[in-house]
């Protein structure tokens, strides 16, 4: 590998030699039950980009780490799903291999095995995808029954002679998996209320920070990329959570932080609008206008003259 620059693996079958599996029966397309491998996948130290989509689940061991997930620990022994998209960077990490029960499932899916179906467009929305590794889906026993059955049903479809139907029968069993998936990590945001609600407190913290007279001359209105990268957390997992909690989206929070702003400094200052958008890391006192009467549903003048006595 050049540099630093990740390792590009173009296809299927080349992400499954670099791990020692066996071949795929159809270049589009791979399904793997751990359980039913002779050997383990080769442990690789390696960062990467692929062409293809990964949807894997496993199970490990407390102390296993099989793929490097960042710092935070596992609060399920049960099932862990990931999910990787195209141009998604991550990384193995042979040294952190440790023993792993024998049983999970791979799924590799090459985008062109969707061509002209409505699923190559859904997958692309699926937030999901672009959480990061250490986002993981913890799954509870009957979820990971779920997932289980219809990773199962897909490897029988793959497993038999691979024709004309195959892909109409194996498309809608993704779509149903991409589907809990996204059912059960709406559940994860709730059950794993107490983890999630100190990221709120967090996130309330950084916010009052942010928007400090001082760090808005600095640094300017903080983006959902600076905050979300403060938290370590994925910009949309972090969305994800807090709509979950709290209705509103990482960029509504900042929004909402701007007019809080401005109705104090509307009030309690003579400063002019112009200034105040100015002081709040507006580039252009219209733009902050704007948003001011989209919030409030009034401009920031006539919210001064209806406030004041």
């Amino acid at each position: 590998m050049a540099g630093n620059l990740p390792l590009r693996i173009k296809s299927i079958q080349q992400l499954l030699q670099l791990k020692g599996l066996p071949d795929t029966k159809h270049p589009l397309i791979s399904v793997l039950n751990i359980a039913e491998l002779k050997e383990l996948p080769k442990p690789v130290d390696i960062v990467a980009t692929t062409d293809c989509y990964f949807i894997g689940m496993s199970r490990f061991a407390r102390a296993c780490v099989k793929m490097k997930y960042g710092q935070q620990e596992y609060d399920f022994d049960k099932g862990v799903m990931n999910f990787i998209a195209p141009g998604q960077v991550f990384s193995f990490n042979a040294d952190q291999v440790e023993e792993m029960n024998r049983s999970g499932w791979m799924l590799l899916l090459h985008p062109d095995f969707l061509w002209n179906h409505p699923l190559s467009l859904k997958i692309r929305q699926c937030e999901f995808f672009d959480y990061s590794v250490n986002e993981a889906l913890f799954l509870s026993d009957s979820e990971e029954q779920t997932i289980h059955g219809l990773f199962k049903n897909i490897e029988q479809e793959y497993s038999t002679n691979i024709d004309k139907f195959s892909q109409g029968i194996i498309i809608p069993l993704i779509e149903s998996l991409l589907g809990y998936s996204e059912r059960f990590y709406q559940r994860q945001f709730i059950t794993r209320k107490i983890t999630h609600h100190g990221i709120v407190r967090q996130l309330e913290a950084l916010l009052e920070k942010a928007f400090s007279q001082e760090a808005l001359e600095e640094n300017g209105i903080p983006t959902v990329k600076d905050i979300s990268s403060q938290l370590n957390i994925s910009p949309n997992y972090l969305s994800g959570l807090l709509k979950t909690l709290t209705g509103s989206s990482t960029q509504q929070h900042i929004q909402d932080k701007i007019i809080e702003r401005a109705k104090e400094r509307l009030m309690m200052t003579d400063l002019s609008v112009n200034e105040i958008a100015f002081e709040l890391g507006f580039e252009y006192p219209q733009s902050f206008s704007k948003l001011f009467k989209t919030k409030m549903n009034i401009s920031p003048l006539v919210f001064r003259k209806t406030s004041r006595f």
